[in-house]
């Protein structure tokens, strides 16, 4: 209220200067106008400042700190970028170690299980060797019988021939078996 009264008071003073004054022609200065004018300033600009201002204010200072959250959470993106970048690297790195020894592990039982299968097919070759060559002993003794019969079976024969008599049974045993201890070599100890 205090305002509006040393404004009607101010307009009286100019009303009362204007009147006073003469009226020329070009430029003149007005000091009621001047005042009015500042008065309407001051009016407005206290006006703005009590309904304007703060919520302009508010909406600003929201403004920014959305452009910092904004800032921030660009940083923090960043940063988790390259953290997940690194943690990418770590892990095909993980990876690839656990490929290598997986790989490596993959090698070494294949090389344990052919050379398993090596000894085994080694024993095994070992063991038809020793059978093979017990078979070939034996059917070399079989052949040795054999071919002692035959040799005392012509002896037989022969001596039957030059004796110029049969023999019999029991005799015929007895003169190969003397025939065939004369005939075997003896084997000498080493």
């Amino acid at each position: 209220m205090a305002l509006l009264s040393v404004a009607g008071v101010a307009a009286q003073a100019a009303v009362r200067l204007t009147a006073a004054q003469p009226t020329t022609g070009g430029l003149t200065i007005n000091l009621f106008w001047i005042i009015v004018s500042a008065l309407n300033f001051v009016v407005f600009f206290a006006l703005f400042r009590a309904f304007g201002a703060a919520p302009l204010t508010k909406m600003l200072n929201d403004r920014r700190e959305r452009i910092e959250q904004g800032l921030k959470d660009a940083d923090q993106a960043r940063q988790d970028r390259e953290a997940g970048a690194a943690e990418r690297q770590t892990t095909l790195q993980d990876a690839r170690r656990e490929a290598k020894e997986i790989i490596d592990r993959a090698q070494k039982v294949a090389q344990e299980t052919r050379d398993a299968d090596i000894a085994a097919t080694r024993d095994e070759l070992e063991r038809l060797r020793i059978r093979a060559a017990a078979e070939i002993e034996a059917e070399k003794q079989r052949a040795m019988l054999d071919l002692r019969g035959e040799v005392a079976n012509l002896a037989l024969a022969a001596a039957g021939q030059v004796v110029g008599e049969t023999m019999s049974d029991a005799r015929q045993r007895r003169l190969v078996d003397e025939f065939l201890a004369k005939a075997t070599p003896r084997k000498s100890s080493k």
